[in-house]
């Protein structure tokens, strides 16, 4: 049997540029193989898509909803979309991923106005929301709406559940509701030991995009409404911005696996230690400094450019600040500790050229 890698030369091994670069869950694959058979109604009328509506309100509480879609930004549009109006902004943290790296989608096609806060931890705070959310009642200034955080941020640090307990409480105060991007809150809950609905119901986040492509899933993610008074039109906008899967069962059976057990837990744990032992093996190196916390599955440190230049002929990933040549490198629940021992040896070798 041939094999279906194409031909041509090896490119760096991708295991550490994201936890994007990682397969799906052999438990996943399975789940998946066990919805193909048979038939079931389409657009959410199947026993898969019903099941996850027990498994998401057994995690978040009664009162939570679960929409499935087909990817982060996706979830993101449509939550913010369905909890503002055309004339809304939303505040965010500067390096937040709606504000980075969705090519302006929030913008675009929801019509939003983005308020960017830099926040150097990447954690949003109530001091820091007030320097940016004002101008309610004036005709010449988009009315603030959301609050939106990330956990776990984009730096990878964590907010704990009593930070986001503040700054809900704070933003209901002044009108806004508050939608969390969790595109890694698995890693998030697997660090502080609580969970789920901990850093989500319990403390008053209003919408969650709830993130499974980065922790096993072969894709899919989740609009999760925890306030139905937060949302309106929700099922027709994940219709109309291109959300709404016709097989959603593919995508609620794979939600379905990995939140009905603790799939969710063991995968965001694994991920989570193996950042822990990289950063332990890289830490003494001289010539790297870890910059950030190591509280979830990301790993920052600044290296020399000619040093990053070398480690890339065998291993790709994310420069995340050019000036400071500031690196990020993520392990996923599929990272290896020989991938972590092999990655620690060549970064020594092109520390020590």
């Amino acid at each position: 049997m041939t094999s279906p890698v194409p031909d041509g030369p090896r490119t760096p091994d991708a295991g550490f540029a994201s936890d994007n670069c990682a397969g799906a869950h052999p438990e996943i694959l399975a789940a998946l193989t066990a919805a193909n058979e048979g038939y079931q109604g389409a657009y959410g009328d199947d026993a898969y898509t019903a099941r996850l509506r027990d498994v998401v309100r057994r995690h978040f509480g009664d009162r939570a909803e679960a929409f499935p879609v087909f990817n982060g930004t996706g979830a993101n549009v449509v939550a913010l979309q369905a909890m503002s109006e055309r004339w809304s902004s939303v505040i965010c943290a500067e390096g937040s991923h709606i504000n980075v790296d969705e090519c302006g989608a929030a913008e675009k096609v929801a019509g939003l106005k983005l308020v960017p806060v830099p926040a150097p931890d990447g954690r949003l705070t109530p001091e820091l929301v007030d320097r940016y959310a004002w101008g309610w009642g004036d005709v010449h200034h988009a009315q603030p709406a959301v609050v939106s955080l990330t956990q776990s941020t984009e730096l990878g640090t964590v907010y704990t559940p009593e930070q986001i307990a503040a700054l809900t409480a704070h933003a209901h105060e002044r009108g806004m509701r508050v939608h969390m991007d969790g595109a890694r809150i698995a890693n998030a809950a697997a660090s502080l030991g609580v969970p789920l609905r901990a850093l989500t119901t319990d403390v008053g986040v209003d919408v969650l995009s709830f993130g499974g492509t980065k922790n096993g899933l072969l894709m899919g993610e989740a609009v999760v409404v925890l306030d139905p008074a937060a949302v309106r039109g929700l099922d027709f906008l994940r219709k109309a911005g291109m959300q709404l899967a016709s097989k959603m069962r593919f995508i609620s059976a794979q939600l379905v696996a990995l939140l009905d057990g603790d799939l969710w837990l063991r995968n965001a744990r694994h991920a989570n230690a193996m950042a822990q032992r990289l950063a332990e093996a890289v830490r003494p190196l001289p010539g790297v400094r870890i910059t950030r916390p190591v509280e979830a599955n990301a790993v920052f440190a600044v290296l020399s450019s000619e040093a990053a230049a070398r480690l890339r002929e065998h291993y790709s990933f994310a420069t995340w600040d050019e000036q400071t040549g500031e690196v990020r490198w993520m392990c996923s629940f599929a990272t290896t500790e020989q991938e972590i021992e092999a990655f620690a040896s060549a970064l020594a070798k092109a520390l020590a050229h």
